[in-house]
């Protein structure tokens, strides 16, 4: 089954009279509880996939279909909505408030979605013992190793049981023991839970610890990896 499925994706940015072509007609389908790596070199597209396929950019031509609908014919508030109850998204320098400690952070995707307070620290609570930071949940991110803070970060994306966790350049800002640590987590966690993972990542050792590995050159898909 596939979960993400991109036809004929293109993204074209404009500034006054330059146009950049990010993305150039990808076609690319991802099944349920695979762990993929996007890789390429600097400025191919990676990101801009992502965050194209995710909701978070709009297109400027093509198709995304996640679970079965058409992302790019949502408006704002219903991708938002999609977003919110079934993707999680881990960034390379982590997006925690520092005025929150680690199960605050963890806990404000749930109540922003109008979960109940108490409800939402127990998820919280709960979510931080799977990722191994069960006794840090009142330890604010300054207080944190840069690999426990990844770990919050993992947990807030994983809270409200998404469908699919989008990653991007995850271990960028680790060293290799810690992100090695990380990986094996986020392994564990797609065999266990049977989620969907797609990790941007420049580091060839993290693509050969997922399922698969597109690589991008120049906006384009040019190999869909082991399985296609």
């Amino acid at each position: 089954m596939h979960i993400i499925e991109a036809s004929n994706l293109t993204k074209v940015y404009e500034t006054g009279s330059i146009k950049v072509n990010a993305l150039r007609g990808v076609d690319l389908s991802i099944e349920k509880g695979e762990m993929v790596a996007v890789m390429g070199p600097s400025g191919c597209g990676k990101t801009t996939l992502l965050n194209c396929l995710s909701g978070i950019d709009d297109v400027t031509k093509g198709s995304v279909i996640i679970e079965g609908k058409e992302l790019t014919s949502l408006d704002d508030d219903a991708k938002t909505l999609l977003r919110a109850r079934r993707m999680g998204f881990v960034f390379q320098f982590y997006n925690l408030l520092p005025i929150l400690n680690a199960v605050e952070n963890v806990e404000l995707p749930l109540l922003l979605a109008g979960v109940k307070d108490d409800e939402a620290r127990h998820r919280a609570e709960g979510t931080l013992e799977q990722v191994g930071l069960g006794g840090k949940g009142g330890q604010r991110p300054a207080s944190l190793s840069g690999g426990e803070r990844q770990r919050v970060t993992i947990a807030r994306a994983l809270v409200n049981d998404p469908a699919i966790i989008w990653a991007d350049e995850p271990t960028g800002d680790l060293d290799r023991n810690t992100a090695t640590n990380i990986m094996d987590l986020m392994r564990r966690l797609n065999r266990e839970n049977g989620q969907t993972f797609v990790i941007v990542t420049h580091d060839a050792e993290i693509g050969d610890m997922c399922d698969r590995t597109i690589l991008m050159q120049d906006g384009e898909v040019i190999d869909h990896g082991k399985g296609e």
